[in-house]
Formats: C-alpha cells, structure tokens, sequence
C-alpha cells in the first residue's frame, strides 16, 4: 500500500462524485455505505501503510511517490507527488479513523435532513482535501490542499444556509482562512526565492547545506505562523472558531476537533528543519500557544452553550500542541495531536446526542438530570471530560503529561505556568459543562426522548474507549509511538534528541502540580456546580468580559470591519458612481448625442443623398485642385 498510496488519497474524490453525479437516483441507505465506505477503506489501507512503514528501517521511513509532473518551466520544477512518513501518517489514521466513526454517526445525527446527500458529498470532500494537505510531498500542493479544507468547511459550517448564522460564520471562517492563506502564499515565494525549489526533501536539504539570511529564515517561519494561526484558531485570528458552531455537530467533531484545526500543528511540525534555524520564529510559535491555551480556557469557564464551551477547549488543547511544536517538542505535541483527536470527537459526539435528545437545545443552563435519561452518553461524556483534564489513567493524562514535562525540562518555566495554569481551568469548565449537563434536576422545556439510536451511539462508545486507552500508545513495549515511531521522522536533519527529547524522562515535579490542579479544578466545578455549596462573588464585568471573549470580535468588527463597510460606501458613492458608472454613462450619452446630430443624414429624401453625393464630390475636387 505504501507504492500506492495515491489509492487512499483517490478514494473519497470517488466518493464525492459518485454521491454528487448519481445522488438523485441514491437511497439514504445507499448513499451511507459509499460515504461511508470509501473512508473505512481508506482507513484501511492507512493502516496497512502504517504497518509496512513501521517495519522499515528509520531512515527509509519516508515513501515518496511522483504521480505526474505538474509544471515545467525554466528552472521551475514541479510535480504532483505524495510523501507517507510518520508523521503524514499519524494525521491521516486521524482523518480516515475518526472521520470514519464520524460519517457513521453522521447517518443518524443527519437521518432527517432534507439534503442528507449533500452533505455526504461535502464530507467526503473534506476528507480528500485534508488528505491532500498531509500526504503533499511539496508547499504548492500543500497550499492547494489548504485552500480546498478551506473551501470545504465554508460548505459544511454553511450547511444549513437558511439560518443567516450559519451564513455568517462561513463566511467569516472562509476570510479569517484565506488571512492564513496568503501568509503561507508568501512563504512558499520566499522558499522558491531562496531555494529554488518548492518539494520538502530539496528545500529542507538546502536550507541545512546553504541557509538563507537569518531575516529571511524568520520572515518564512513567522508567515507559516499565519497559515498555522489561522486555521488552527489561535490568536490573533481564533474568532471564527466559536461561530464555526453553527455547522452540524458532527461537522464540529470532524472539522473543528480531530483534523482541521490541526492542520496548522502538521505545518509547524512538517517544517520543523525552517524552524530549527529560525529561533526567532520558533519562539513566536511557543509564545502564541501558549498564551491561545491560556487565553481560551479562561473563556470556556463562562460559556452557557456546550458546543461554543467544547470550542474554546478545542482552542486552548491546540495552543498546548503549537506550544509543544514551537518549543522543538515535535513528537509531544504530535501525540497530544491524537489523543486530542480521541477524547474531543468524543465529547463532540456526546454534546450531539444531548443536543439531539432535548430537539436541539444547546444552552446548558437549560439542561440538568440527563444522567438517568442518557446513561451511555453520562458515561462517555466522563470519559472523555476525566481525558481532556489529564486525569491520571486517561490518554489526556499521559500526552499532557509529556508536554508539560519536556516543557520544564527545558527551562521555559513561564510557558509552564501558562500550561499548568490553562490545566486547572481546563478540568474547571469541563467538569462545570458535565455537572451542569448531567447532575441535578432537569431545567428546561423539552421532555428528553432517551437515548440516540445505535448508530450514533456506537461511534460514541468507541471513542470513549480510544480516550481511556489512548494513552498507553506511549508505553515502550505496546506501541512506543513517541520513542519508536515518531521520533526517527525528527532525526533526519538534525538529531531526533533535540527535536523529541527522552520520551519516558518523568518529570515528577511537573506531573504532581499538574495533577493536583486538575483535581482542584475538578473540586471547585463539584463544589459550585454540582453540591452548589458555595456561590463564587459575582463579578458581572469578568463574568461579561469572559462571555464575550474578550471582546476580540467587537474589537474587530470596529477596526476593520465598519471601516472596510464606510470605504466601501464611499468608493461606492465617489468612485463607482461618479468615475465608473458616470464614465460609462457618460459615453453612452456622448454616442447618443453624435447619432441624434448625425441622423438628419438619413432622411430618406433620395434629393438630400445627391446633394451630399455632389458635395462630397466637389469637396474632393477641390482637395486635389488646390492642395494635393
């Protein structure tokens, strides 16, 4: 499979343009078991690569594949080819994996909607472009593979057009991606100015055998930075995460929890020889990780809706992965990358048969007392909610674990703090979302009908299982994912020590904090939320400012937005009006007044004609008489 890995890539293409060409004549049925079944088969065969590759010595653990060659033109030389690696293959047993359990779960969230098959096609769309982005074997067909996850999620957060909300936020996370877009736009000229070339193996090769100036190493990595800060919703550009909500649930499990928001760690972590000489550049990428991870924890403590509280978590867990990837820790930050990926679908796919069992609510002040009615749901909520606060046994524990102590093995004691700081507010707001969902009594209006079917249970329960275990995939002698598999994909330009660090150095003093303040968190959420024994002081401005996040989007909107609408009216009034429009009219007037001077010529008096025939005449006798 790993000499045809193009077959992976090409199955859901196929399964986009049979369910857009023949969805007219397709059941539902039918329909499921081609989405379905192509990422389950692609899933497959990225497992058998997997297996293949793991089998081959370290340094012939990267498969390239020239499929056809793209663009010859001078010395530009570009061809469309695909790289499987370990890391390109970790990212993509996450899409086709998850994606897969998503598309089952998607069958039943989505049973009722009127475009069921479109949005199958939209799916299966994602799926190829996302694969496209992490199997490219060069930056153009990379950036093509960005810009199609791109389009791809403005179709699925845009799914249910007819809400002016949903509208809305695709399009402001389309402008917020192409921001991203255009950073990595520049870089890839710069890369080609630089080095002549655009394929990883050449660029990376060059940029150890004959660096560029160090200001132009840190203008490349600092526009990576853009693209990665973009689409993984890190700050400043982290405001279309939480209207991105307004898709499907399981739109928001797939896009915005287990893949696309984590294309940007894949960028950071592909390109970490540009990182390695870019200290300046490496820095910045630490820094906004760990002030996004910081930053969104704080606002996922005031939320009221479960899926906008389960977005900024999302934020603040990608923040500790760009932190990891910025700080050299490639293979930590990669396995928090898919443990991540586990326990976020999971707690995605719960909020979605709550959601689905109370008709659509998502307020969690209007919820309470669903553990008895959503006993499968109660349960794997937990899972993944003790996951994602890196409670000890709990994939989340051991990925967070090894960030945070490589971390303060490092000496970067501040981004620590951050870390550990973003740990006790993360166990906070989780387990605040999970008392307030499932404890007490029930406080809405809806009665609760049970239980989502089989088939969006399933998913659930599997990946409640994947976020209890998930963990142990670090362990030396199970599948030693960081020393064995990831940390050679490090090593091929400047030593795998520097990049992975020692994966079971245990640094006591990091996991002991952690793990206390995550269980204070855990204690102060049961104490106000679920025994409500005490009541925190009421400060509406924090509470206000929290809720608001921050007020980034007013911010905006007062900076850019409203002046881009005044510039544009103006423009509209002075410069489309009077220049463009009063230029065209303006012409037309000055054609219609010639032909109505003119068309006395065409009286149709047959004396008028031979009068002008015998002016015309003389005129040019005289012409010739006198002048020539």
């Amino acid at each position: 499979m790993l000499q045809h890995s193009w077959v992976i890539l090409l199955l859901p293409l196929v399964g986009t343009a049979v369910i857009s060409i023949l969805g007219r004549y397709l059941s539902k049925l039918a329909t499921s078991l081609v989405a379905c079944g192509v990422v389950g088969l692609a899933f497959l065969g990225t497992v058998a690569a997997a297996v293949q590759l793991e089998g081959l010595p370290p340094r012939l653990q990267a498969v390239q594949e020239v499929l056809f060659r793209w663009i010859v033109s001078g010395p530009l030389h570009i061809s469309f080819g695909l790289l499987v690696d370990p890391i390109s293959l970790l990212f993509m047993l996450v899409i086709t994996g998850v994606g897969f359990l998503i598309h089952v779960y998607s069958v039943g969230y989505m049973g009722e909607d009127k475009n069921f098959r479109l949005y199958f096609a939209y799916l299966n769309l994602f799926i190829f472009t996302m694969l496209l982005l992490v199997m490219a074997n060069n930056f153009l067909w990379l950036l093509v593979g960005w810009g199609g996850v791109g389009l791809a999620s403005y179709l699925l957060i845009g799914f249910w057009y007819e809400r002016p909300s949903a509208v809305a936020a695709a399009i402001k996370a389309f402008v917020m991606n192409v921001i991203g877009d255009v950073g990595i736009f520049l870089a890839i000229f710069l890369i080609y100015l630089s080095f002549h070339s655009v394929s990883y193996n050449r660029v990376f090769h060059l940029a150890y055998t004959h660096p560029a100036a160090a200001g132009v190493m840190t203008a490349i990595t600092l526009l990576l930075l853009l693209g990665a800060v973009a689409k993984s919703a890190q700050l400043p550009l982290h405001t279309w995460l939480f209207d991105a909500m307004e898709g499907p649930t399981p739109v928001s499990a797939l896009i915005h929890a287990a893949t696309m928001v984590t294309a940007g760690v894949y960028l950071v972590a592909r390109c970490y020889p540009l990182y390695h000489l870019s200290p300046t550049g490496a820095t910045a990428v630490a820094v906004v990780g760990g002030a996004s991870a910081l930053l969104a924890a704080t606002i996922g403590t005031a939320q009221t809706d479960i899926k906008r509280a389960l977005a900024a978590s999302t934020m603040s867990q990608i923040g500790y992965m760009i932190m990891a990837v910025g700080l050299g820790m490639y293979a930590a930050g990669l396995f928090h990358f898919l443990t991540h990926a586990f326990f976020k679908a999971l707690l995605f796919m719960a909020a979605g048969n709550i959601i689905h069992a109370l008709g659509g609510e998502q307020d969690l002040r209007k919820m309470g007392g669903l553990a008895k009615r959503l006993p499968v749901t109660y349960w794997s909520f937990l899972a993944g909610t003790l996951a994602i606060s890196g409670i000890p046994g709990f994939s989340g524990f051991f990925s967070k674990d090894e960030l945070l102590g490589q971390t303060l093995n490092r000496g970067h004691v501040v981004l620590w703090a951050v870390g550990v700081a973003a740990a006790f507010l993360t166990a906070f707001y989780m387990f605040r979302m999970f008392f307030l969902a499932f404890s007490g009594s029930y406080r809405g209006e809806v009665h609760p009908h049970g239980e989502a079917p089989r088939v969006m249970l399933v998913p659930t329960v599997i990946l409640a299982v994947l976020a209890v275990v998930g963990g142990y995939l670090v362990l030396p002698g199970v599948w030693d994912l960081i020393g064995n598999f990831l940390a050679p994909a490090f090593s091929h330009w400047h030593g795998g020590a520097g990049a992975v660090g020692n994966p079971h150095h245990v640094n006591w003093l990091s996991m002991g904090i952690s793990v206390l303040l995550a269980l204070a968190g855990f204690g102060v959420a049961y104490q106000v939320y679920h025994r409500r024994a005490w009541q925190p002081a009421p400060w509406p401005f924090l509470s206000q400012l929290l809720y608001r996040k921050y007020y980034f989007d007013e911010l905006y909107d007062a900076v850019f937005v409203r002046p881009a609408v005044r510039l544009g009216a103006v423009f509209g009034a002075v410069a489309d009006r009077l220049v463009i429009d009063g230029g065209v009219m303006g012409l037309a007037r000055g054609v219609r007044t010639l032909g109505n001077g003119l068309v006395f010529l065409q009286s149709g008096y047959v004396r008028r004609y031979a009068l002008t025939i015998a002016l015309g005449a003389a005129a040019i006798l005289a012409y010739y008489v006198f002048w020539a």
